[in-house]
């Protein structure tokens, strides 16, 4: 059971980089470092993270068709830590 949980946990946080990496490079006209320097210079971090996270709806969903409940809590776990992450990077960012 913990083991499930754990794999669901990292699936989403794999997920998560995943989707923000797609963002940066789809959506970005310049290079992936460029853009990731401008990120951190206009403190976007967390709004970079939420667009990310939303690969975690399709993890989601995926695991419960399968029935992969506890999977799908470690999805639901790591979304709630991506949430916590970005309300102190809201409020104690630069």
């Amino acid at each position: 059971m913990k083991k499930e949980i754990v794999i669901g946990f990292l699936t989403a946080l794999i997920a998560t980089f995943f989707g923000c990496y797609l963002f940066i490079e789809y959506f970005s006209n310049k290079g992936f470092y460029e853009t990731i320097k401008l990120i951190t210079e206009g403190n976007l971090e967390s709004k970079v993270l939420v667009i990310g996270a939303i690969a975690n709806f399709f993890v989601f969903f995926i695991f419960l068709k399968k029935k992969q409940i506890y999977r799908a809590r470690g999805v639901l776990l790591a979304t709630f830590l991506i949430a916590f992450l970005v309300l102190f990077l809201t409020i104690f960012g630069k």
